[in-house]
Formats: C-alpha cells, structure tokens, sequence
C-alpha cells in the first residue's frame, strides 16, 4: 500500500490514478497515525513551499514522516515534495524544509548571456518537456528508462544540493539543474512522473515495486 500525503494542494488524485495504472493500491494519509498502515510513501507537490510546509507542521506528520524514511520506507517526492526534502527554500522568503538532503531552493536565474546563447527567451515557469541525463543508471528507480528521456516539468524553483552524490539526474535549462535525487530508499523528481506518459510510469512502477 502506497500511502500519498495530503496536505490541501497538489496533484494528488492525478498521482493516485497513475499509482493505479502501474497496478499499485494507494490511499491517502492526512494525520500520522495513518502512516502505520503504508509501506511506500509518496510526497506531491504543487504549490508554495511556505504552505506545503506549514500544513505539514501542524498536522504532526513530520516528525513521523521523517522517522518512517530514516527507517528505511522507499519514498518519493514529486515536485515540490522534492524540493521539501532539502533545508530551506527562498521562495518568497526563506523557509525550513524537512533537511533530509543539504541544500537550498532557488529560483531560476538566467543571464542575458544566457537567454542570448539559448536561442529563444527562457521563460519562468520551466513547463513542458524537457531531457533527462541520469546521473545512477543503477539505481533501481531508473530500470528500463533509456538515458536523456523526456519527462514533463512545471517549476520556477529548483534544489541547489550541497553534496552532489545525491545527484540522480540534471536537465538542462539556462544552465544545468538537478532534476532527480536518490540516495537509498529516498528518490526525489523536480518532473512529473504521472505526467510524463510511458516513460513516468516506468518509474513509479520501479518505485511500487522497490
């Protein structure tokens, strides 16, 4: 059972209905007593950090959240749900993230040198489809994608990791981003996977099945 946290905003029955496709059950998990009932936890992601993290703290998840990734629960964050796994965000501030990576969460930042050497203007949002270069092909989330797939991005922000061995995939916009992290039983994408068609169901079929 994969259990995918709801915290008011997100893409969540989108994400529940591609969990489906891949021949998983999921439920969704709003207080903390429910994550004893989940083997697999999935954080979504759409919206402002400050929000998602605030609806978070005062329901009383964190804390076990935390404890049920560290005891080695296979998780994935979509999205903004990656972006909450690092130490702070400056979106409209700065704010506090869960810290299970170390890193920050910044705004895109083009150049014009940048826009010039692009060809076309680099908007803010990053949306639509985008190339991936993984960086673990072993890692078990990535099994039977090929190398430099497409995958589907809707972000102005992006994570800055202080230690890059968590790197899982980079993409290239403006400059090159991290756009996937793993590390163990954590696998983290700034795409969407429900989105992103064949290709994102591979991955949460590899996750359902990790």
């Amino acid at each position: 059972m994969i259990g995918i946290i709801d915290y008011g905003m997100g893409n969540l029955n989108s994400v529940a209905k591609a969990v489906e496709q891949v021949g998983a059950q999921s439920r969704f998990v709003r207080l903390p007593g429910e994550l004893d009932s989940v083997d697999k936890i999935i954080l979504p992601g759409v919206g402002a950090f400050e929000d998602a993290m605030r609806f978070l703290n005062a329901s009383g998840i964190v804390d076990p959240l935390l404890e049920k990734i560290r005891s080695g629960v296979p998780f994935l964050g979509i999205c903004l749900g990656m972006q909450m796994l690092f130490e702070r965000s400056f979106e409209n501030g700065v704010f506090s993230g869960l810290g299970l990576f170390a890193g920050d969460v910044v705004r895109f930042d083009f150049s014009q040198t940048m826009r010039d050497s692009a060809g076309e203007k680099l908007s803010i949002p990053h949306m639509g489809w985008n190339q991936v270069s993984i960086e673990q092909p072993h890692h078990p989330f990535w099994r039977g994608v090929e190398p430099s797939t497409y995958f589907y991005f809707v972000h102005s922000y992006h994570v800055l990791p202080t230690d890059s061995t968590c790197v899982a995939s980079y993409t290239e916009y403006g400059y090159p981003f991290c756009s996937a992290v793993c590390r163990d039983n954590v696998m983290a994408t700034q795409f969407h996977p429900e989105k992103s068609q064949a290709d994102g169901l591979k991955l949460l079929r590899n996750f359902a099945t990790f």
